[in-house]
C-alpha cells in the first residue's frame, strides 16, 4: 500500500491551501492514508498529518495493533485502566499537545462531512481555523492504483466462489442464513488456502419471497425458502481491505410470467450499462441508458436507486452513477453495475457486477451466469 505517495499528495494539497495540519477521523480514510484499520471505533482514533510527520492517537487496546501496522511516525496512546492513566486518559489530551505545537490561528484540515460536531467545535474553540479536506480525500480515492485493482480482482475471484456455493444451496426448506453460510464456508476455506494470514471482510444477504426480496437492503434472517420464491443474493468480499461485489436474482421452482418480465427487464438494464460504461462517458449517461431500458419495459417507477456506485475500501463510495452526476469517468475507476426494480407483492430483481474501467473500455472482475435458466433452481 503506497501510503507514502498518498501522504505526499495530501501534503501538496495542504501546502496549496495553507493548511498546517490535517485531522482525519473517517476509518476508511485513515486506512487509505496509514494502512491502519480497527475493528470498532467506539473509542476515538485520530490521524494527524503535518508537513513532516504523521501521528495517530489510539486507545490502549489498539497500541500493539497500530505499532504492528507501522501506522504513523508517532503513536500516541490514551488509556482506560488506572495503572496507565498517568500517561493520558483521553484522546483530547494528545490532540491538545499536537495542536499546541502549531501557531495560534493556524488552519486545520478536517473532513467536514465526517468529523463529529463536538470535535469540530473543540478544535475551533482552541483558536484554530478550519478547512475542508474531505472532498479532496474522496477525490484521491476515485482512481485506483494497480495494486488496489489487483487486490479487488482477487476479491472478485473469491466472491464468485462464494456466490456459486450459495446459489447451489438454494432450495425449499433452507433458511436465508443457511444460504449465506454455505457461501461463507467456501469463501473462508479458499481464502485460508490461497492467502495465509490475510484479512477478510465478508458481507452476504439473501432476502427472499415477494415481500422481503423487494427490500433492497435487508439482513438475512431465519425465514425458510418456499417453492416459488424469488431471492436476491448479494455479496461483497474485501481482501486486505479491498472489495468486489456480486449479486444475482434467483428463483426456486416455477417462475410466473410477471416475474419473468421483471427479471428480463432488470437483466437487460444491467447488460446495457455493462456494455456502455467506459472512460470518457459521464456517470449520468450510464444511469440514463440503463434506466431507459426499464422505462421502456414499464418498470421505471420501480427503479428507485442509482445504477451503481464506486467501490474500493468502502462498501459504497464515490463517484456514484446517478442521473444528476455529470462527472466524466476515468480509466482506473471501479464500479458496481446494479440496476434494480422492486415491486411490492411480486419481488425484487437485481444483478450486480464489479467492473474496472480500462483503456479498452471495461473489465468485469466478477463473473456468474445472469440468464433465467441458470438462475432457476428446480427443487
Amino acid at each position: 500500500m503506497d501510503t507514502v505517495g498518498r501522504l505526499d499528495r495530501l501534503r501538496h494539497f495542504m501546502a496549496e491551501e495553507g493548511i498546517a495540519a490535517s485531522l482525519i477521523v473517517d476509518s476508511d480514510n485513515q486506512f487509505y492514508m496509514s494502512g491502519f484499520k480497527a475493528v470498532i471505533y467506539s473509542r476515538p482514533i485520530l490521524l494527524f498529518v503535518q508537513e513532516d510527520r504523521t501521528s495517530i492517537i489510539v486507545p490502549g487496546l489498539e497500541e500493539a495493533h497500530a505499532s504492528g501496522e507501522q501506522a504513523a511516525d508517532e503513536i500516541l496512546v490514551y488509556y482506560e485502566h488506572p495503572e496507565m492513566a498517568q500517561f493520558g486518559k483521553s484522546h483530547l489530551e494528545h490532540l491538545d499537545k499536537l495542536l499546541g505545537s502549531l501557531p495560534s490561528g493556524a488552519k486545520i484540515g478536517i473532513e467536514m462531512d465526517r468529523c463529529p460536531t463536538a470535535l469540530t467545535s473543540y478544535v475551533e474553540s482552541s483558536g484554530f481555523a478550519l478547512s475542508d479536506i474531505g472532498r479532496r480525500l474522496v477525490e484521491m480515492r476515485y482512481v485506483k492504483a494497480e495494486e488496489e485493482i489487483q487486490q479487488m480482482t482477487e476479491a472478485g475471484r473469491l466472491v464468485n466462489l462464494a456466490v456459486s456455493e450459495s446459489i447451489a444451496a438454494c432450495r425449499p426448506g433452507i433458511t436465508e442464513l443457511d444460504i449465506d453460510a454455505r457461501g461463507n464456508a467456501k469463501l473462508f476455506e479458499e481464502t485460508a488456502r490461497s492467502h495465509p494470514g490475510a484479512t477478510l471482510d465478508a458481507m452476504g444477504m439473501s432476502p427472499s419471497g415477494p415481500e422481503r426480496s423487494a427490500w433492497p437492503h435487508v439482513f438475512s434472517n431465519t425465514r425458510r425458502i418456499q417453492q416459488g420464491d424469488v431471492i436476491v443474493h448479494s455479496r461483497q468480499v474485501a481482501l486486505e481491505g479491498y472489495r468486489a461485489e456480486l449479486e444475482r436474482t434467483v428463483f426456486v421452482g416455477e417462475v410466473s410470467a410477471e416475474q419473468e418480465m421483471a427479471f428480463e427487464a432488470a437483466r437487460a438494464s444491467h447488460k446495457v450499462a455493462m456494455d456502455f460504461i467506459q472512460p470518457g462517458v459521464t456517470a449520468a449517461q450510464v444511469d440514463d441508458i440503463s434506466r431507459e431500458v426499464l422505462r421502456a419495459a414499464g418498470f421505471g417507477e420501480y427503479a428507485i436507486h442509482r445504477v451503481g456506485h464506486g467501490l474500493g475500501i468502502s462498501a459504497h463510495e464515490e463517484p456514484y452513477l446517478r442521473f444528476d452526476n455529470e462527472l466524466v469517468l476515468e480509466e482506473g475507476m471501479v464500479y458496481t453495475i446494479e440496476p434494480g426494480i422492486y415491486i411490492p407483492g411480486l419481488g425484487g430483481f437485481r444483478h450486480s457486477d464489479t467492473v474496472v474501467l480500462t483503456s479498452q473500455g471495461n473489465r468485469a472482475i466478477t463473473k456468474y451466469p445472469a440468464d433465467l435458466a441458470s438462475l432457476t433452481v428446480n427443487s
